[in-house]
């Protein structure tokens, strides 16, 4: 699970933040940049193509049994997509990098999908949360040798050969899967008595009519929509926002760090807060933190050039998006119904990224039309919405009687 992890965390970050300080190296405009936000749809939207992964053999390998069989032709897919991108050039040709980059989302989004049934379907639920911690620590450590190596090496033997670096270090995946073992294999029956239109019904429809015949559903799907919304608009900029203010690559690969700490710190006080006061009083308390941690952004656009205060403020986001997402993701948990708990999770988890890459695209064109200042004063008070309804949601439909 450790190694699976950090083959699913290497390309995270060559599609979102490493790529957009690649085209602000390469001079290309705020507002293109801003754009590339719609490539991380494929995170929001791959429960679209999991039940081809779920209900399709993968003929080329089907000896290797269904999870590991697609995992075979996923993996090497992805390594081709990130040599494409390395091989790309978004100073003469920014379609090129933008396209490469989509398909380096889209095939690390489908290796998600088999990596999390392979993980469901073989540890038994006692292991399941050992299993996720491993996952996602290896996940972290990969994205943080990702930061450090790209953005150090860039400088030195370019972004080139540096993006080829991690296609290398993804072969690490195909040999990962040849030796995991393989779950166990659903009965033929289970996917040859049920129709094609009734088999989608059962996994997509069914779910989402529960849910949505609930009282107050619509109030909670805009709750969930929104609650990330303004601190994710706020740090979709945050690569060219630092070297607008003249901090160099080296220094920022170093963010790296102190995002890593302050988020680990983050999680264990948020699920601290949570055991502690309840689900419900701590996400008032981490949703206002969260919310009043991005002002950080605007005292560090009127100090620019000062490393301390860059570092004071990726710390603070950090641990303040940790709280908050441990408190959201426990009551996003609670909405889920007992008999659709992971599709129903899929499709939530799913809302928030779906907003932020609708909204989000257009965070250059607001940054270059407002400013930096200006542009992290409207992203703190976007937030300002959300915290109102989930007072609201709080009051009227508790944790408990929501999922009830």
């Amino acid at each position: 699970m450790a190694a699976y992890g950090f083959t699913a965390g290497l390309p995270l970050l060559l599609s979102g933040y490493i790529f957009k300080l690649w085209l602000t190296e390469a001079s290309v405009s705020l507002t293109i940049i801003g754009l590339t936000t719609y490539i991380g749809l494929a995170y929001s939207l791959k429960f679209l193509w999991a039940p081809v992964l779920d209900r399709t053999p993968p003929s080329p390998f089907r000896r290797l049994g269904r999870r590991r069989g697609w995992l075979a032709i996923i993996q090497p897919a992805l390594i081709a997509s990130t040599v494409l991108l390395a091989l790309s050039n978004p100073a003469s040709a920014p379609g090129w990098s933008i396209a490469a980059a989509g398909m380096v989302a889209f095939c690390s989004a489908s290796q998600d999908i088999a990596i999390d049934a392979w993980r469901i379907e073989l540890f038994p639920e006692r292991q399941q949360g050992g299993a996720l911690a491993a996952y996602v620590w290896g996940y972290r450590i990969a994205m943080l040798v990702v930061t450090l190596g790209v953005l150090r090496l860039a400088g030195n033997i370019g972004w080139h050969i540096s993006l080829f670096g991690v296609a290398v270090l993804m072969a690490i995946g195909p040999i990962v899967t040849l030796l995991a073992p393989e779950p166990e294999a659903l009965p033929t029956g289970a996917t040859s008595e049920t129709g094609v239109v009734d088999r989608l019904k059962a996994a997509v429809v069914d779910p989402l009519l529960e849910f949505l015949t609930r009282p107050g559903a619509i109030a909670i799907l805009a709750f969930v929509a929104l609650f990330k919304l303004g601190e994710a608009f706020a740090g979709l900029m945050t690569g060219p926002f630092y070297r607008a203010l003249g901090f160099s690559l080296p220094i920022i690969s170093n963010n790296a760090w102190f995002s890593l700490g302050g988020t680990l710190a983050g999680y264990t006080v948020g699920a601290w807060l949570v055991a502690r006061i309840g689900v419900g009083r701590a996400l008032i308390a981490t949703g206002w933190t969260q919310t009043l941690a991005m002002a950080m952004y605007v005292v560090l656009a009127q100090s620019a050039g000062l490393t301390p205060m860059l570092y004071g403020t990726v710390t603070t986001e950090a641990f303040a998006q940790g709280m908050a997402d441990a408190a959201f993701l426990t009551y996003l948990s609670g909405l889920c119904s007992r008999r659709f708990t992971a599709t129903q999770y899929a499709l939530l988890s799913s809302v928030p990224a779906f907003a932020i890459h609708t909204i989000g695209p257009w965070s250059g064109a607001v940054a270059s039309a407002t400013g930096w200042s200006w542009f992290y004063v409207l992203s703190l008070l976007g937030a300002l919405p959300a915290m109102a309804l989930m007072l609201f949601l709080l009051r009227r439909y508790p944790p408990a009687e929501a999922a009830a």
